[in-house]
């Protein structure tokens, strides 16, 4: 049995010099060392033998063990150095090439106006309130003072989920939470940005999905002087000192009153061109004093409170400051467009 398992070791180092690659010095490896190699059964064949035996062939089965492993693995870094030189020669670098460069992004052109309001209003003291996408139907319309049965309801076609269940159409039921969860206390200063949808066709100017942005203030002796106040200062921040607006009664069932704003166009000041359709004046928000039963429901007291409310479109306010003509160019991801907005 010794000279059997020495045989083998001469065997087994004979095929490894002849072995020329990594797959070959694996199926050697299995071959002699595997459960099912002769060293193995060599092994299991060691019950026939005696007492005295037994140690010495153990030892040898060892030791021919031992010195195959210890060639295979001499064998297996010569050829695995030598693969790797032969990928040196065949996969030369020019170390003297110019780097690729990468592409960076930037911020997207909505993500930057919602920043630039953001910042403005929070210079004036308003502080910024989120709340959810999916809405009920209370938050996003009983509450606001459109019934069900409410013409209202007709302006804003709604993606309903359930009965009871929709996809917010205003970030409105954001400034409602806000009310509620302050229980009745002053002062309630706040922006809420974020997503709404409507069952509006796609076109140049109206989307399924926009992005809102909604202020509402409410205190003590809060008046129409003081949103006509704020939407000023707003403007002009945004669109430059020399800017105006103007006051267009309106209609909306959650203030009373209620008007519509205009900016004095930002492409002829005013003077009247083609965006403008010649008026001068260019609509980018809606606003009022916040309807007596919306503060009501919302645990004030319209007799002691007041306050007003704002909204606009985030989309509205950058093709206005960017002079971009189709709203589907923000939801393209057309990396052409976006590029033009990485170092504003």
């Amino acid at each position: 049995m010794k000279d059997k398992l020495l045989s083998l070791q001469q065997e087994a180092l004979d095929t490894l010099h002849q072995s020329t690659s990594l797959s070959e010095l694996n199926d050697l490896r299995i071959k002699y060392l595997g459960k099912k190699g002769p060293i193995t059964e060599v092994l299991r064949g060691m019950g026939s033998l005696s007492a005295e035996e037994r140690p010495i062939i153990g030892q040898v089965a060892n030791e021919v063990r031992a010195a195959i492993s210890e060639a295979i693995q001499q064998k297996q870094e010569k050829l695995e150095k030598e693969e790797t030189d032969r990928k040196l020669q065949v996969e030369k670098i020019d170390v003297t090439l110019p780097g690729r460069p990468s592409e960076k992004g930037s911020i997207h052109p909505l993500t930057k106006i919602i920043q630039e309001m953001e910042d403005i209003f929070l210079g004036m003291g308003f502080q910024v309130a989120e709340g959810p996408e999916v809405e009920t139907d209370y938050y996003n319309f009983e509450a606001l003072n459109i019934h069900k049965n409410h013409p209202a309801r007709d302006m804003q076609d709604t993606f309903y989920i359930t009965d009871d269940l929709l996809l917010r159409t205003h970030t409105s039921s954001v400034q409602i939470r806000t009310m509620q969860n302050m229980k009745g206390e002053v002062p309630v200063k706040i922006i809420c940005p974020g997503r709404v949808y409507r069952r509006d066709d796609d076109d140049a100017t109206h989307s399924h999905m926009f992005t809102q942005i909604e202020g509402l203030v409410i205190d003590k002796h809060i008046r129409m002087s003081d949103l006509k106040g704020t939407l000023l200062q707003f403007v002009k921040e945004m669109f430059g000192n020399d800017t105006e607006i103007r006051l267009r009664p309106s209609f909306f069932p959650f203030t009373e009153p209620s008007a519509e704003v205009d900016v004095s166009c930002t492409v002829c000041k005013g003077k009247g061109c083609r965006v403008c359709k010649q008026t001068g004046w260019i609509e980018i928000l809606g606003s009022g004093m916040v309807h007596p039963k919306v503060l009501e429901m919302s645990g004030y007291d319209p007799k002691e409170y007041s306050g007003f409310a704002f909204g606009t479109g985030v989309e509205r306010i950058a093709m206005l400051k960017y002079g971009i003509e189709d709203i589907r160019h923000f939801f393209t991801n057309d990396l052409r467009f976006l590029k033009q907005f990485a170092h504003i």
